[in-house]
Formats: structure tokens, C-alpha cells, sequence
């Protein structure tokens, strides 16, 4: 079985990971936790790096320091990782969703006007699969109605706007270091922004919400979580950031290698390669399957040849636990809506063969020319 993903793990990596336990440390306060989050934070020109458990909790910390209340509205593109709309369903605020561009998969500036009210007071800006968002205009508008911006960038790690690195726009912007992004501590996350005293905020709340030194330990005026990075994953986190521009250019590589096969099939849609203002990294290679294919059974089916696919995230505003904060009524996204339903997407992983790929990519064809009426 070929799979989706694979961590691209070295021995360079494996002996950074020994020698900060040979020095006996283990925790998060660490000085090699501060010395990956200083390194991060320049890699994606940043002034300041929170290092954290996990992508999700960088999204809890962002949306928390914001201070959110009753009434305030957060805007989320549907089509993106549930950690989106937890995150703001876990402040006082609001989720409003909107749907996506057909034919990049992101937010776009006319899907977000459209959502705007007086109570707009931030927006989760999610880049999608390696490509980004076409940002300035978003950027235009979110200033002139005062509006936040916490920029998603868990999933374009090196990926640049117009010449402007994804993970500098915004306020803040968060990254994920999970098992398949294009660097990995195997769970583990950050929060970077230009804002002294926002990332002060942050690094507070990710430590139970300990009040700074000199105050008395163990006294909190707010709640905090416990999201601290441990050492062992900032010295992963350190070697690998070494070789995620090496990393991400493969990524490019593999994707294109897919897409040179199967963008012109005439019951697949693809993400373009690169658009005006950036190039597709693919950190992962999605596609859409003309309907009536239904995504499921063509996913069953490549298994059974050896190939392990994963489906495309089900839109956010159709997701069951709404009902539980009465949000369950919502307008129809189509777009959303078809990318959940018809998105699968296919192993890409550093690592991956030229053969692999290309068995992966005629497998996908001959199921197509199996299913067709």
C-alpha cells in the first residue's frame, strides 16, 4: 500500500532529538524551545514565534488573546479543517461561513464582502493545500472595515504571495507541525506575529496564564492552557526547519508530476499549478471528481490496488455539532459542498518514487475508465 503521507525523518534529525536528551532536557522551557521559535519566526519573516502543542491550540491562543465577545462575528471559508470553527466557537464570538473560489478552493474577496456586517471583528484567513489566497484585495478590504486578520499557514510552508511569505500577513498567522506537514515535531505548532505585546499575551496563555516575573507563582488572573512545546520537539522542529525550503521544492515537484498526468482527464479537476501571484507548493495533491463519481467508492477502489487516498474536509457549516450552538441553519456554500462531497486526494509524500507516482496516477485512470458508463 502506497500511503497518503509519510514524515520525512533524517539521521540529522534523529541526532538533534539525542543530543538535547543527552543534555538532560526534556520540558518546555528549554532553551533550544526559544532558540526553533527565533529561527521559525525569521524563516517566515516574523519579529516573534509562540511555540505550542499543536495547530489547533495555535488557533485557540490567537482567537482567545483577540478577547472576543458576545455578538462579534469571526468569518471562516467552510471548506477547512474543523479546528477553524472550534476555535472560535470556544471564545464568545460567532462563526460566519463562507464559501470558497471554484477554482483555486480558497476564500476570495467577493466570498468575503458579501459576509461583512458591523460585527465582523476578525477573519481566519486558511491558505488551502499549498496554494494561497489572493490576498491583497482581502488585505484592502479587512483594513478598511477594521477587521483582524489571523492568516492560517499551516498548509503553505514556504509559499510566497506576490513575492511576500505566507505567515506574515496579518496579525498573527499560525502553522502546524503535524506528522505530514513540510516540517514535523509530530504534534506541535506556532504562533508568529510582528506584535510585542500580542506575543507576549500568547506566551502567557500557553503557560496556564502564569503572571509574568516578578509575580507570585501559582496566581492567575486568567484561564490558560497547558500548550507548551517540549524540547524533544523543538529540536526536531530546529533540524528540520534546515531543509523545509529543500522540502517544499519536492512537494512542487511531486505535484506536478501528478498534474502533468491528470489535469487534462476530463472527469478530474485540479488546483492550478500557480496562479498571478504565487505557485502552488501542493502540499497536498488534491482533486475533484466529475459527478455522478462518487469520491468514496473511487477511494475503496484505488485501496484495493494499493494506492490510500484521503477525502477532501467536509464543509465546516454542514457539520452535525453546529446544532448544539443553534447554528445548524445555514445557507447552502455549493462550492464547499462539492469539494467535500467529490475531493479525494493522493499520496505525496517526500520520498514517494517517480514509479510510485505514476502508478498512483494510472491506478486513479483506470478505476475512472472502470466507473464510466
Amino acid at each position: 500500500m502506497i500511503p497518503v503521507s509519510r514524515p520525512c525523518v533524517t539521521d540529522a534529525d534523529v541526532d538533534a532529538v539525542a543530543d538535547i536528551l543527552r543534555q538532560g532536557f526534556v520540558s518546555g522551557d528549554a532553551p533550544i524551545v526559544a532558540e526553533f521559535e527565533k529561527a521559525f519566526a525569521a524563516a517566515v519573516h516574523r519579529e516573534h514565534g509562540i511555540a505550542v502543542s499543536n495547530g489547533s491550540v495555535a488557533l485557540d491562543l490567537a482567537l482567545h488573546a483577540l478577547d472576543l465577545e458576545a455578538g462579534d462575528e469571526v468569518i471562516i471559508p467552510s471548506f477547512t479543517i474543523a479546528s477553524c470553527v472550534f476555535a472560535v466557537l470556544r471564545t464568545k464570538a460567532t462563526p460566519v461561513f463562507i464559501d470558497v473560489d471554484p477554482l483555486t478552493w480558497n476564500l476570495s474577496v467577493a466570498t468575503l464582502h458579501a459576509a461583512i456586517t458591523p460585527r465582523t471583528r476578525a477573519l481566519l484567513a486558511v491558505h488551502i493545500y499549498g496554494l494561497p489566497i489572493d490576498m491583497d484585495p482581502v488585505v484592502a478590504l479587512c483594513d478598511k472595515h477594521q477587521i483582524v486578520i489571523i492568516e492560517d499557514a499551516a498548509e503553505s510552508h514556504t509559499v510566497t504571495y506576490n513575492g511576500k511569505l505566507c505567515g506574515s500577513f496579518g496579525l498573527a498567522s499560525t502553522f502546524s507541525f503535524y506528522a505530514n506537514k513540510a516540517i514535523t515535531t509530530g504534534e506541535g505548532g506556532m504562533i508568529v506575529t510582528d506584535d510585542a505585546n500580542f506575543a507576549q499575551r500568547l506566551r502567557g496563555l500557553r503557560n496556564l496564564a502564569f503572571l509574568p516575573a516578578p509575580g507570585p507563582r501559582f496566581v492567575h488572573e486568567e484561564i490558560g492552557w497547558n500548550a507548551r512545546l517540549s524540547a524533544l520537539q523543538a529540536a526536531l522542529g530546529k533540524s528540520q526547519l534546515q531543509r523545509m525550503n529543500e522540502v517544499t521544492a519536492e512537494k512542487r515537484r511531486i505535484g506536478l508530476a501528478y498534474y502533468n498526468v491528470l489535469a487534462d482527464h476530463p472527469l478530474i479537476q485540479m488546483q492550478p499549478t500557480e496562479t498571478s501571484y504565487s505557485c502552488n507548493m501542493y502540499w497536498v495533491v488534491g482533486l475533484i471528481l466529475a459527478e455522478p463519481l462518487n469520491a468514496r467508492q473511487v477511494a475503496k477502489l484505488l485501496r484495493d490496488r494499493g494506492v490510500d487516498t484521503r477525502p477532501f474536509f467536509y464543509p465546516l457549516h454542514k457539520q452535525p455539532m453546529l446544532s448544539k450552538y443553534s447554528l445548524d441553519a445555514q445557507p447552502s456554500l455549493p462550492v464547499a459542498e462539492r469539494l467535500g462531497n467529490q475531493g479525494l486526494y493522493l499520496p505525496s509524500f517526500v520520498g514517494i518514487t517517480d514509479d510510485e507516482v505514476s502508478f498512483c496516477a494510472q491506478q486513479l485512470i483506470a478505476v475512472l475508465h472502470e466507473l464510466q458508463p
